[in-house]
Formats: C-alpha cells, sequence, structure tokens
C-alpha cells in the first residue's frame, strides 16, 4: 500500500518558509549540501539503527504545494510583503536535486550522516521538519526495539518480541510508524492493523481484559473466544487469579495455542503457570508475558530462568521511553558558487559540526566492526566500506528499495558483526569514529576566520 502525505507541504516550521521567501527575493538560490545527523548519542545508546529513510525519500520526491496550501501561506500576516512570484514558485516546486544516505537498517553513530540533500538552497531547506521528525522517531524507535530483542534472547534462546505499544504512542500515525522501526529491528510483529496492511508486517493479538469480563464467566469467556478461533487461541489468564485462570484455560476442552499474563509476580505467574500447563498436557501452550516491560526487566526475567516464549511490548517500545528523542540536527555543511565549494560550520560550543559534504568508511576486521572514518567526499585513501549510497539523482528516484524482511536481516547481520560491548544494555561504550585530517584542516580554517 502507498504512504498518503495529506496536507506535506505544511508539515514545516515557519521559518523554512520565511527563509524560502528571503532567498527568492534576493535571487539567491545556489546548490548546496545540507547533513542530516545525531549529535550526540544518548546515555542508554552505544549504537543507533537508521530507520525512517524510505518514507523521507518519499516524502521528498513527492512533495507538492496545492493551490490551497498556496493561498494559506500567502494568507499569513508575515507573508503580506513578500513578492507574488514567490508563491508561484511554490505552486511549481518540485524537488529536482540529489539524495544520498544510509541504508535503512545501518548501524549509526554520533555525527555520522544519515541523509545528504544536494539541492537548490530553497529547495534543500523546505525539507529540514519533515525530515527530522521522520528520521529522528523511527531511528529511535528502532534502537529501543533492537535493544528489547536483545534482552529477550540474552540466553541464547529465539524469544519473540511483539510490538504492543500503539495506544500509548504519540497519536495514530506514530504508532504506525512505530510498528514499522520495531519490524525492521528485530520485533516478530505488531498488533496494529494498519502497519500490518500498509507495511505487511506480522500481525498478532489476543484478547483484553473487556471480553472475560463481557461473558458471566472466566471459563465462559475462554470457550467462547475458542469457538471463533480452534486453531490460534491465546486466553489472557489474569483477570481474577493467575494460576485460577491456567487451569480453567485447561479445562475448555480446546487446543490452547498461547496464555498471556499481563500482572502481578511475572516471573512466580509464570513459572506455576507453566506447571499447570504441562501437568494438564498443555507442553505446547506458549506463555506471552506483558505489562509495561523495558529491556531491564526482560532481562531480568531470563535470568531468573522465567519460563516465556514470547514478551508483549507497549509503551517502552513505541515512545522509547528512556530516549524519546535524538539531537536529530539538518545542517548546511557547503554551498556551491561561482564553480567553487565553499565549506560551512556552525562552530558555537557544543554544537560543533565539521563542514562539507562527506562519506563515510566502515572498517571490518575478522567480521567484527573495527571503526568508522568521516571524510570529505571525494578524499582518496580511505579504507574500509562506504556507507553512504544515493538514492535520488536530479529529483528521479535510482534507488530500488528492499522489503522489511530485507532490512531485518541487514540489521541482524550488522549487529552480528558488532563487537559485544557494544551491546550492553547497561555499560556505555563508545564506537571509534574518527574524521580525516582534511575536515579537521577545514574546520580549523573556518574556526580561524571567524
Amino acid at each position: 500500500m502507498e504512504e498518503i502525505f495529506p496536507y506535506q507541504a505544511l508539515d514545516v516550521d515557519l521559518y523554512e518558509l520565511t527563509m524560502a521567501a528571503g532567498y527568492f527575493h534576493h535571487n539567491y538560490n545556489p546548490t548546496v549540501t545540507f547533513e542530516l545527523y545525531v549529535r550526540k548519542l544518548p546515555d542508554t545508546r552505544n549504537y543507533l539503527i537508521a530507520a525512517g529513510i524510505e518514507q523521507a525519500v518519499k516524502y521528498i520526491n513527492s512533495l507538492r504545494f496545492s493551490s490551497e496550501e498556496v493561498n494559506y501561506i500567502k494568507s499569513l500576516p508575515v507573508m503580506k510583503d513578500v513578492k507574488p512570484e514567490f508563491f508561484e514558485y511554490l505552486q511549481n516546486y518540485k524537488f529536482s536535486g540529489d539524495i544520498f544516505g544510509l541504508k535503512e537498517g545501518e548501524l549509526v553513530f554520533a555525527k555520522e550522516p544519515i541523509l545528504q540533500i544536494q539541492a537548490s538552497l530553497i529547495e534543500a531547506q523546505i525539507l529540514e521538519t519533515f525530515l527530522l521528525t521522520t528520521i529522528n522517531f523511527q531511528t529511535a524507535v528502532a534502537s529501543k526495539a533492537s535493544r528489547v530483542v536483545q534482552a529477550a534472547q540474552s540466553d541464547g534462546k529465539d524469544r519473540t518480541i511483539l510490538e504492543f505499544g500503539s495506544r500509548r504512542a504519540h497519536g495514530p500515525e506514530a504508532g504506525v510508524l512505530a510498528a514499522r522501526a520495531a519490524y525492521i529491528a528485530g520485533c516478530a510483529g505488531t498488533s496494529n492493523v494498519l502497519a500490518g496492511y500498509r507495511y505487511g508486517i506480522p500481525l498478532y493479538g489476543t484478547a483484553a481484559h473487556s471480553w472475560t469480563l463481557a461473558f458471566d464467566s472466566e471459563l465462559d469467556a475462554f470457550k467462547k473466544y475458542s469457538e471463533v478461533f480452534p486453531n490460534s487461541s491465546i486466553y489472557l489468564i489474569d483477570t481474577f487469579n493467575t494460576l485460577e485462570g491456567a487451569k480453567r484455560a485447561a479445562q475448555t476442552g480446546y487446543k490452547v495455542f498461547g496464555v498471556r499474563i499481563d500482572s502481578g509476580d511475572l516471573e512466580l505467574s509464570s513459572k506455576e503457570v507453566r506447571k499447570i500447563l504441562d501437568s494438564n498436557g498443555m507442553n505446547d501452550t506458549i506463555i506471552i508475558l506483558s505489562g509495561d516491560l523495558n529491556e531491564y526487566k526482560i532481562e531480568n526475567l531470563i535470568d531468573k530462568e522465567t519460563p516465556v516464549d514470547s514478551f508483549g511490548v507497549g509503551t517502552q517500545l513505541a515512545t522509547s521511553e528512556d530516549a524519546p528523542s535524538l539531537s536529530v540536527v539538518y545542517k548546511l555543511v557547503e554551498v556551491e558558487k561561482n564553480n567553487r565549494h565553499l565549506y560551512r560550520a556552525k562552530i558555537c560550543p557544543g554544537k560543533i559540526m565539521y563542514p562539507g559534504k562527506k562519506q563515510i568508511y566502515r572498517e571490518v576486521k575478522e567480521n567484527n566492526f573495527v571503526k568508522d572514518l568521516i571524510v570529505l567526499n571525494g578524499e582518496k585513501g580511505a579504507q574500509g566500506n562506504k556507507l553512504l549510497i544515493q538514492y535520488v539523482k536530479n529529483g528521479e528516484v535510482i534507488y530500488s528499495f528492499p522489503t522489511l524482511d530485507e532490512i531485518r536481516h541487514y540489521v541482524r547481520k550488522n549487529l552480528q558483526k558488532l563487537p559485544d560491548r557494544f551491546l550492553s544494555l547497561d555499560k556505555k561504550a563508545d564506537y571509534k569514529v574518527e574524521f580525516s585530517d582534511k575536515l579537521k584542516t577545514l574546520l580549523s580554517d573556518i574556526e580561524t576566520n571567524n
């Protein structure tokens, strides 16, 4: 299913439009390069998983200003003195530049470009807000999901994580995109039906406590559910008493695919429920645990040898609760004027950035990532694998996007190459990212001259 971006042209901050109007007024519209990157990793992250790139590229490629949108912008008080020709420009807006970026699912670290936009100044400036929100949110969720999946499989067993966060996400569309990001990072599926429809993500779900409460007894509720879903019933057994719920699950006369426990002492309840199920010949019935879980709680349950086959994780995953936003920025790094490349950099304390359009090389030894080197685009002599690829050329998409399952495989393969110290849930480790001497010299020149 194709994604639709309603009123997409207005999904900007006002200053992008006022700057665009200013550039237009002064007939100043050189070719420039903007780079989108994360300034600093959160304290609880040793790596990030780049996500949302496909949505970003498709947004740029489809971005148009409708007459209704242009008329609204024209009506804003701040625009009353702007030349009429600017609004004609917006009416005819179509991105005609180039887009480079990481592959979706690439492991990324601080200061590494995730996206590069090379286009006319006005075209590139207008894109800022949508790109920041899209990459920020999906990258944050994918990175969180990766940690949760790691925790569930920390003892080597292939337990699954089900993404259950839509109801706590920051809006309906956030729930859909969180499901997408979680899936590419390793979650087995989602409860969000629109995400299943739009992206082909496997769907999972049980029943709520309201199903049980709607009937005269818990046993009756279980039986009626199995009448409709005889081959896939998963009972929520903690409405009244978890252990009694497990016993009633064994009394239905139906094959029970699984039971879910959503409250109480999950470790002790799960161990007792497993005994009840096994004693009734239900050895194949799986146990799903849910209820305000995160990677730390899951790791603790695994360490205590809790019998569990799957975890449903919602709030903490869909909001990336411990790191809900990333320091993602979109910065002008290069201007082309009179056949010259002019390098730009912000040098204020705490926000220093390196100038120039860049490339990233990742060094790999014995199938392990060793370090990344960021160089000025076109520099020779760097060793390793190039990470930035081209998505769009002269306004046309030239890249064939992989399926979500292909991205999942790519993420899994990359995580296997990341040394174990970076996979720790509670110990900070800084992956080595270096800048070339050329970039350091360019930055030093800018600092000297400003």
